[in-house]
């Protein structure tokens, strides 16, 4: 299974972006993911599209044996800096070096979208163990700060072709009357992300829909973003802003 053009081609051109600019994940958040995908010391998680490690490191501390799956070269870069990682993959979600059956926890930190959904749940459904669970997490964007908002809508025009725009239902059509797992359980959580303006430019440019625009698009997208940071009352001036996340977690059983 080949990656989608945009991601293959964006996070390998952004990865570095990527890795100082996209935010982390609240302790509540990763907490409430351990317990409910039971990570204990000598458990085996595979961590699916795993980018360049922004979920993985938050499990290092759990003592699990954690694989890292990423296609991406660029990405899986700063993956071979973490400590407390048994493994790195260069794989796909619907095909993944692991035998039938051997994984206690599947862990997916804002990558489904970019999946073949179905044949990606069959192959983790193939490689859990029965009782074995599958996390999926998302930060989502929060709007309901007026530049933030701002910010997005610049956004918007851009990504119009991004795979989860047509999958806003991504789990009900993905997750209802699969054989392979049950029904999901939902948990919101949210924190923030302090950024100086020239951060805030370089999380959209991290964006890949943002990192595929030829230079001179590219360009003005960002230059739009500055704009909007120097000018708005809220941010005119201002050395840090803060970028609010809703956070989207999930898990299922393998049953």
């Amino acid at each position: 299974m080949s990656v989608h053009e945009v991601a293959a081609s964006g996070f390998g051109s952004e990865a570095e972006a990527y890795e100082r600019a996209r935010p982390s994940y609240p302790p509540e958040a990763v907490a409430w993911f351990v317990e409910s995908l039971q990570i204990r010391p000598g458990t085996l998680v595979v961590d699916v599209g795993a980018g360049t490690g922004k979920l993985t490191r938050l499990l290092t501390p759990t003592a699990a044996k954690i694989v890292a799956v990423e296609p991406v070269a660029a990405m899986r870069v700063p993956l071979a800096h973490l400590a407390g990682v048994t493994g790195i993959a260069a794989a796909t979600a619907e095909s993944l070096p692991v035998r039938t059956g051997a994984v206690d926890a599947i862990t997916v930190a804002q990558a489904f979208h970019w999946f073949d959904a179905r044949a990606a749940l069959g192959e983790f459904h193939r490689v859990l163990r029965p009782g074995g669970r599958l996390g999926l997490v998302w930060n989502a964007r929060d709007r309901n700060v007026r530049w933030v908002d701002g910010v997005w809508s610049i956004m918007d025009r851009v990504e119009k072709r991004a795979p989860w725009r047509a999958h806003v239902d991504w789990h009900e059509s993905a997750f209802v009357d699969t054989p392979w797992f049950t029904p999901l359980t939902e948990r919101t959580f949210r924190h923030e992300q302090v950024l100086t303006p020239d951060e805030v430019v370089e999380r959209v440019q991290s964006v890949s829909h943002v990192a595929v625009l030829p230079p001179d698009r590219r360009a003005a997208v960002l230059d739009e973003v500055r704009t909007l940071l120097r000018t708005d009352p809220d941010t005119a001036g201002h050395d840090r802003l803060v970028m609010p996340y809703r956070v989207d977690a999930y898990w299922a059983e393998r049953r």
